[in-house]
């Protein structure tokens, strides 16, 4: 396993995650970017061979010039528990996410979600599943949450977040077998009961349509993915039902606003967290199901 690090200024590390992420193929198995410090940035990218952690530092390099990446072998553990050992409690109104042994420590009147480093994303810590978090708690303080798809559970710390906060039953799906599993047994761990994740990919299939229409929705994926998903989400949601899109750095907020925008859906607020964008709307009462 090879990691891929460069740092620098916001624009020329952005520009270089999208060129990761959209790489068709991409020689990176997972891409993050997130502020690392006062006005520096930072990316990390992870692959299985040096051949491909050399195509990724082309490809950096290519994309921004500016930038210098550095390749560290790994040893062949899992990087992704790796990355979260060690993380604090994250507060994100009033959900704080954390480990067993930072759980213990909680003030009272929190609603705890246990999610322990593993093998799969969305701990709260990633500004996209903290803004996630945060306007799940503006829709718990203005309605009922009620039925709730997660579409990219990873951890399903979304989806279980939403159970202990007062959902009535969510259904999450992810197109990787580990973070089903993992989401699964999160839910577990938490005694949490009404959340199953399942491996589907898409939305539009017989299972998810007949658990179905769904008051508050989550898709925290990717940009382009989330504009394919605009004509599905879209009848899948209740009227007056709520959804919550991330995954997107914030010059690609504009797009997937116009998506679902022409899906006769409204828009109500966009939540910016360590250089990312959460984009909430509604469905309004009148429209059809």
């Amino acid at each position: 396993m090879y990691q891929i690090t460069a740092k620098g200024a916001r624009a020329p590390i952005e520009a270089a995650w999208d060129a990761l992420a959209w790489a068709d193929p991409s020689p990176a198995g997972a891409v993050d970017a997130k502020e690392d410090g006062r006005l520096a940035w930072r990316l990390d990218a992870f692959t299985e061979t040096l051949e491909e952690a050399e195509a990724c530092v082309e490809i950096i390099h290519e994309t921004s010039p500016e930038l210098t990446a550095r390749i560290e072998a790994l040893e062949d553990r899992d990087w992704v528990t790796l990355s979260l050992e060690g993380l604090p409690p994250v507060a994100a109104g009033p959900f704080f996410v954390a480990g067993s042994h930072a759980l213990a420590k909680m003030a009272p009147g929190k609603i705890a979600v246990l999610i322990e480093a593993g093998p799969a994303f969305g701990t709260g810590h990633h500004g996209t599943t903290l803004g996630c978090l945060l306007a799940l708690d503006e829709v718990r303080r203005r309605k009922a949450i009620g039925k709730v798809l997660d579409l990219g559970t990873g951890s399903g710390v979304l989806a279980i977040a939403a159970m202990k906060a007062g959902a009535l039953s969510a259904i999450g799906t992810d197109i990787d077998f580990d973070s089903v599993r993992v989401a699964n047994e999160n839910a577990a761990k938490n005694h949490v009961t009404g959340f199953t994740a399942l491996h589907i990919t898409g939305a539009n299939t017989p299972r998810i349509r007949q658990g179905g229409p769904y008051d508050t929705v989550f898709a925290n994926i990717l940009m382009k993915p989330l504009i394919g998903l605009a004509p599905t989400i879209a009848p899948l949601t209740a009227p007056g039902g709520t959804i919550i899109l991330s995954g997107l750095l914030h010059h690609q907020a504009g797009p997937v606003r116009n998506a679902f925008a022409s899906r006769g859906l409204d828009f109500q607020r966009r939540i910016k967290k360590d250089g990312w964008s959460t984009l909430v709307f509604r469905k309004p009462v009148s429209a059809q199901v």
